[in-house]
């Protein structure tokens, strides 16, 4: 990796840790879900400054080239996401049905 390259993914982790802590600080983003951001922003912290760690799992996975490991990395990432929101969506979705029926029960009652 170059010094370039680098440079550039240490100011994207940087600006990637201001923006969740400014998002969490103005309630925009919920304190559980920039748990999993701040992790990513660390592993891309980790990866650039400890090459070493890179290349291994790049052997480890029998990837050809580095950048091949942190896209897996990155849709493996983006793949745990999806799940994670899919099963906030699937509660919610059931919170809500217990939600109108009790409504319904309790406007059935009320208009008895």
């Amino acid at each position: 990796m170059t010094a370039q390259q680098k440079i550039f993914a240490l100011i994207m982790s940087a600006g990637l840790f201001l923006i969740i802590i400014e998002m969490v600080r103005r309630r925009k983003l919920a304190e559980e879900y920039s748990f999993l951001w701040l992790l990513t922003g660390i592993g891309t912290v980790v990866l650039v400054l400890w090459y070493d760690l890179l290349e291994w799992l790049t052997y480890l996975i029998g990837a050809r080239t580095e950048t091949t490991t942190l896209f897996i990395i990155g849709f493996v990432f983006v793949i745990l996401i999806n799940l994670h929101y899919s099963v906030k969506i699937t509660r919610l979705a059931s919170q809500v049905k217990d939600l109108a029926q009790k409504i319904a029960i309790s406007e059935k009652k009320s208009n008895e």
